[in-house]
């Protein structure tokens, strides 16, 4: 639920950043290359040597928007049983689907009007099926059943039913504070931009919607912080092995969507608005949430990036997701302005109350009238 600034700032960078119907069809630069065993997941390529920066480290400065992989599910579709890759077929018929969603972006174009073309932009996203890795069945693994009775009862803008009363009953996104975590770095229907900095001892990961991260470069004792202070994007520590920076992050802010304390709630770990995850952005974060991130440039203007998340109190083992970032530093960044002009809790509230004071109006003329008798 963003404001009505938010969707104006979102149009205007979906307008600016749009790439042309042959950038759509490329797929990733320098995309991994597909094996002839479509159930096969190569390593990631480690032979690639990056510029350096002045101080010695591996050059990943640069804008890496993930909309090249917006249209990529988390879990794989049923339909490709136990393959990584799609086959040459469908592949074609991915292509045409995107020649169709680029045609009618250009109708919106020619009648001067902004509609569902322009809202949601992502290209053919390569021959991948899923961006999960592992498990190697492509599905998230099961939540435990404490996780998952949580998950059931939590509250969100996005869960069917829902009475709203109070900002409780609203997740972390709704009330324009963080996506959650990994879920910031996952691909989303729009506002897909990454931007790296870097300084001798520090990486800064800027991101388009909701959140900059400040990661210092250490290596042995990663020296995360004390265990009672938590963060919504948690505590993020780097090293180097090799070329490819590992990212461990920790401290993330625990919590569900189904309790009534405010400072108890969480944000999910996984965004519906990432495709293929679990719907209602209701995932409970336990304190043993840990996330490791491996960033290994591939090309001069390609990254692989993994993501490994375990949390045991709440899914039943880690999951690997990999995703190809290609670099566009002509993308632009607008400000994500949110809850300024934000009005959708208040008025989901109010909507909520209406309509509770009106069935009360209606119980109350019926015990009148039956008490009429």
């Amino acid at each position: 639920m963003t404001s009505l600034n938010t969707f104006r700032a979102a149009m205007a960078g979906a307008l600016l950043a749009a790439v042309s119907l042959t950038s759509l069809s490329a797929g990733p630069a320098h995309a991994q290359a597909v094996p002839d065993d479509l159930t096969v997941m190569p390593p990631v390529p480690a032979d690639y040597q990056p510029k350096k920066t002045a101080w010695g480290d591996p050059d990943l400065r640069g804008t890496w928007p993930i909309d090249n992989i917006a249209s990529l599910p988390m879990n794989r579709p049923a339909q490709f049983g136990n393959r990584y890759w799609l086959t040459e077929e469908e592949n074609a018929d991915r292509l045409q689907q995107m020649e169709r969603a680029a045609q009618a972006y250009d109708a919106e174009d020619r009648a001067g009007r902004i509609g569902m073309g322009h809202w949601v932009e992502s290209n053919s996203s390569g021959r991948r099926t899923s961006l999960l890795v592992s498990p190697a069945t492509g599905q998230l693994p099961p939540l435990t059943p404490q996780a998952e009775a949580l998950y059931r009862a939590g509250r969100s803008s996005w869960t069917p039913n829902t009475k709203f009363n109070w900002v409780t009953d609203f997740d972390s996104w709704d009330r324009c504070i963080s996506r959650g975590f990994p879920a910031s770095m996952l691909p989303f229907r729009y506002n897909n931009g990454i931007r790296v900095y870097q300084a001798p001892g520090y990486v800064t990961i800027a991101l388009e919607m909701l959140g900059n991260r400040v990661i210092p470069i250490r290596s042995g004792d990663p020296q995360h912080w004390p265990d009672a202070v938590e963060g919504y994007l948690g505590n993020s520590v780097g090293h180097w092995e090799g070329n490819t920076l590992v990212i461990e992050t920790t401290n993330l802010k625990s919590g569900d969507s189904a309790t009534t304390n405010a400072f108890a709630r969480n944000g999910s770990p996984l965004n519906m608005a990432t495709m293929g995850v679990p719907p209602w952005n209701t995932i409970p974060t336990s304190k043993k949430a840990k996330v490791v991130e491996r960033l290994t440039p591939t090309g001069p203007d390609s990254i692989v990036y993994e993501m490994t998340y375990s949390d045991p109190e709440v899914f039943t083992a880690p999951f690997t997701a990999r995703l190809d970032w290609s670099r566009r530093d002509d993308y632009e960044f607008y400000e994500y302005a949110c809850h300024e002009g934000n009005v959708q809790v208040r008025n989901y509230i109010t909507s909520s109350r209406a309509g509770t004071l009106q069935e009360a109006s209606e119980a109350d003329r019926a015990a009148e009238a039956g008490g009429s008798h």
